[in-house]
């Protein structure tokens, strides 16, 4: 199962779009505190994560996994192309950090890559 946390609704459907049409199962979350619920009640294989939400950021979300022993390799997708910011996540334990837009085979390939870090494959079967 994919996480996807980002505010911007239109952004969060069309990667769940997208990576559905490529036999991934998903799960959508409009805020940190959002997935954090969920992050208790089931495991995730990797997240997709936006740094700038209001509330609690992507860096409150990453602080929250930290330690946690099934915390999802953590991909953040950020619309503020910031070295610092991204340096920051980093630092916290985020898997790669790439900038908005993304382009499919440069997300798909960054979930492979967080997929065979964690060692568990989340694509439907058939």
């Amino acid at each position: 199962m994919i996480g996807i946390v980002d505010d911007e609704e239109p952004f969060r459907r069309a990667l769940t779009r997208l990576l559905e049409a490529h036999d991934f199962r998903t799960a959508g979350f409009a805020s940190g505190p959002e997935f954090l619920a969920e992050a208790g009640r089931r495991r995730f294989d990797c997240l997709l994560l936006d740094l700038v939400m209001p509330g609690l950021s992507g860096l409150d979300v990453l602080a929250a996994l930290d330690g946690h022993p099934h915390a999802p390799p953590a991909i953040v997708i950020s619309g503020l192309d910031d070295p610092e910011l991204f340096q920051r996540a980093r630092s916290m334990k985020a898997f790669e950090c790439h900038s908005k837009p993304i382009g499919e085979a440069q997300l798909l390939g960054a979930i492979e890559r967080a997929l065979q870090v964690k060692g568990d494959v989340t694509q439907s079967p058939g």
